[in-house]
């Protein structure tokens, strides 16, 4: 889906379209949702990929953009808003977040960016819980059902179609912006942000755009997340959520937009092969609060360690020798080259 937009599918990609379009025919109903929420949270990997994988500028507070963006979906459409006004209105408030949280991007960068992202993530954490007038507090909202000229989407496999819709959408929109002017600058700021001023890039209206345009993607996930849950509490969009993103483009490949759908296929495919795991182990260690994390942790070990490129590197090299092609080297892209001293 990454690079098949304009230069023809691979065969990964043709088989993972093909499989997208014929899942509703065979699939069963839960399935189906969860391949749904493959498909949302790819939107929500492919925003943060466009900060992190693109411009270089880690974020750990994304489940925020997610969050109100949700509770702003939810929030219009019980006062009657159609989904086609709410819709723009709650991407839109992601984005003008997106855009102010952008500007401490100005001054900081790297470890210090990370850590007042993660703060922003805690404020808006503690602003879902306390504005109980707008987010219902720890009593939740609940969604109303998604509607579109009135035809519903209560259907999963109306809604399957609607969420893959809009990820092929984004994953196209992505693969533009890394082809164009824009995404080269993004580049260029990743690998060297004094390179990129000495040749005249405006850094202060890059980053503040990349932040931006991630959000607003990132909200837009967080739309069709509250119509596929129906039930929001603040305790969904943690800076846990934040950090479960970060691991799903690492997992995934950093800088691929096939590495966000990678990515996260593979982390709902893994919550599941887990849940059908506990059912053989013995019961102390099955019940265990912290096996999920910890079998997340050693595989994001394993790949920081053995493959730096996520699935997307091990897919290339898998390709080059089944084609007898070199290898690509196994090493990961030096994104904060910038942090260097003066």
């Amino acid at each position: 889906m990454s690079q098949g937009f304009s230069r023809g599918l691979s065969p990964l990609d043709a088989m993972l379209s093909a499989f997208l379009l014929s899942a509703p025919f065979w699939l069963p109903t839960y399935f189906l949702s969860q391949l749904a929420f493959v498909g949302i949270y790819t939107i929500a990997c492919l925003g943060l990929m466009l900060s992190v994988g693109f411009c270089g500028q880690v974020s750990m507070g994304h489940a925020a953009f997610l969050g109100l963006a949700a509770y702003t979906e939810v929030y219009l459409q019980s006062r009657g808003w159609p989904f086609l006004l709410s819709l723009p209105v709650a991407v839109a408030m992601a984005a003008g977040l997106g855009g102010l949280i952008g500007l401490p991007a100005l001054r900081v960068r790297g470890m210090y960016l990370s850590i007042a992202t993660l703060a922003f993530g805690f404020i808006v954490e503690e602003v879902l819980v306390r504005a109980e007038g707008f987010t219902g507090g720890n009593r939740g909202l609940t969604a109303s059902t998604l509607a579109i000229f009135g035809v519903g989407f209560q259907q999963e496999e109306r809604f399957h179609y609607l969420v893959w819709i809009a990820a092929s959408m984004c994953a196209w929109m992505a693969t533009n912006l890394l082809r164009s002017p824009t995404g080269r600058a993004w580049l260029l700021l990743r690998d060297s942000e004094i390179l990129a001023q000495s040749l005249g890039v405006d850094v202060a209206r890059y980053k503040t755009l990349a932040f931006m345009l991630s959000a607003a993607m990132t909200g837009l996930a967080g739309v069709l997340y509250a119509h596929e849950l129906r039930f929001l509490s603040p305790d969904q969009f943690t800076v846990m959520q934040s950090i479960e993103l970060l691991m799903m483009i690492v997992i995934g490949g950093l800088g691929s937009v096939r590495g966000a759908v990678l990515g996260a296929l593979f982390w709902i495919a893994m919550q599941q092969a887990i849940a059908l795991l506990k059912d053989v182990l013995p019961t102390a260690l099955a019940q265990q609060a912290g096996l999920q994390p910890t079998i997340f942790g050693l595989i994001l070990m394993g790949f920081v360690l053995f493959e730096p490129r996520g699935l997307q590197g091990l897919w290339l090299r898998l390709r080059a020798r089944v084609r007898g092609e070199p290898e690509p080297p196994r090493r990961a892209r030096a994104y904060a080259r910038s942090e260097r001293l003066r």
